[in-house]
């Protein structure tokens, strides 16, 4: 199924769009990830253990979760470029707002949870001038260089540990987090797109179907969110240095970056089949976390590396997708999926968090293994209902 765009001039616009997304997407969603890396320095000063950082996390994807659909809304009516600048300067007064009064875990929490749609704006009005700014035949690159901003917060919180965190203190990292969110303000959209002339029948969007997908992207994403949240607390629980397992979850932000990219490059060179890449990209990926439950720091690299590379770089590629089946209303319909996503991070946390903390880390990682493998099952049957879907329509 093809997609109605707004043309545009090739060359430095369509990169200007891209980078923009990228930025928004990466500032909005880096408070949560950072949090995350910062977990050893915050747990040892504001009094709490793994079961509490994941209750707190999960809490921000819940709340991310029931602000999907109305943000949708609001981002589909008022367009990208006020949106867009609305969630940067939100998670810029988050992150000085963290790095200034989280006292103790209940603060830190409450100011979690008050800047958690800055990431759900983020994201919607990033899809939304993607899906009206650039060509059809660079979109799915498009989408996998925007989800790659997930693993460039990660990559930057990861950063964060030996470089600041370490040396002169973790408040400084969400003080240095809320001036780059400042920054992306000016790669911000200048204008709105404006969107396609005509709407596909309702009938064509497939909404079970999608509902299906992103039932399983939950699975999925619960699993990937523990992943960025509780890496370095489990390498250090094994015995690695806190700046060392900071290192090693760069390194797999790096190999997530360039493997959503990859995902997108290869999406604009076949026709369909997006959603069976996505599930096999899953089953690869649930075999990295099951390394991360192996000892010995062979396993904690290559798992790191499988875990980040296959397990967490199928997003872009999902929504690119879903962008296609819906081409008049891409921010609203990913919103869709996007509850699935944010559910996912709201239950993968607390289940992992729990696990960590009152049984062990590699049975948490196991666990999460399965899973995975559980939601690569779920993205195939909703994919045969895409099939079904399309055949009726035809």
């Amino acid at each position: 199924m093809s997609i109605a765009t707004e043309p545009v001039a090739v060359g430095p616009t369509a990169f200007r769009v891209a980078g923009g997304a990228v930025a928004v997407t990466t500032v909005s969603v880096l408070p949560v990830f950072l949090t995350g890396a910062l977990s050893v320095q915050l747990t040892s000063e504001l009094g709490f253990d793994s079961s509490g950082l994941g209750l707190a996390v999960a809490l921000y994807f819940g709340v991310s979760a029931l602000f999907s659909l109305p943000v949708g809304m609001l981002v589909e009516r008022v367009g990208s470029r006020v949106t867009s600048r609305i969630a940067v300067v939100g998670a810029a007064v988050l992150m000085a707002a963290l790095a200034l009064g989280a006292r103790n875990y209940a603060s830190l929490v409450v100011l979690l949870l008050c800047g958690a749609w800055c990431n759900v704006m983020g994201q919607l009005s990033s899809n939304l001038t993607l899906a009206r700014s650039v060509p059809e035949h660079r979109l799915g690159l498009s989408f996998g260089v925007k989800q790659a901003a997930i693993p460039t917060a990660t990559l930057l919180a990861g950063a964060a540990v030996p470089g600041v965190a370490l040396t002169i203190g973790w408040r400084w990292a969400y003080a240095i987090g809320a001036v780059l969110a400042l920054a992306a303000w000016t790669l911000t959209p200048k204008a709105n797109a404006e969107p396609p002339p005509s709407k596909p029948a309702k009938g064509q969007r497939a909404t079970a179907a999608l509902g299906v997908i992103g039932a399983a992207s939950g699975l999925a994403a619960g699993t990937a969110t523990a992943l960025g949240i509780f890496l370095v607390a489990s390498a250090v629980d094994r015995g690695v240095d806190p700046g060392l397992a900071g290192l090693v979850l760069t390194m797999g932000s790096v190999v997530g970056l360039s493997m959503r990219m990859l995902h997108g490059w290869l999406a604009d060179r076949r026709e369909g089949q997006h959603i069976a890449f996505v599930a096999g990209s899953l089953a690869l990926g649930a075999a990295g976390f099951g390394l991360l439950a192996v000892p010995g720091a062979p396993a904690l690299v290559v798992g790191t590396i499988l875990a980040f590379g296959l397990g967490w770089a199928w997003p872009g590629l999902l929504q690119f997708a879903v962008v296609r089946l819906n081409p008049s209303a891409p921010a609203a319909a990913t919103s869709i999926v996007q509850v699935g996503v944010y559910a996912g991070g709201f239950g993968g946390p607390i289940v992992f968090g729990t696990l960590a903390a009152h049984v062990s880390f590699p049975v948490a990682w196991t666990v999460s293994a399965v899973v995975m493998l559980v939601s690569a099952a779920g993205m195939l049957v909703g994919r045969r209902m895409l099939l079904a879907h399309a055949a009726r329509h035809r």
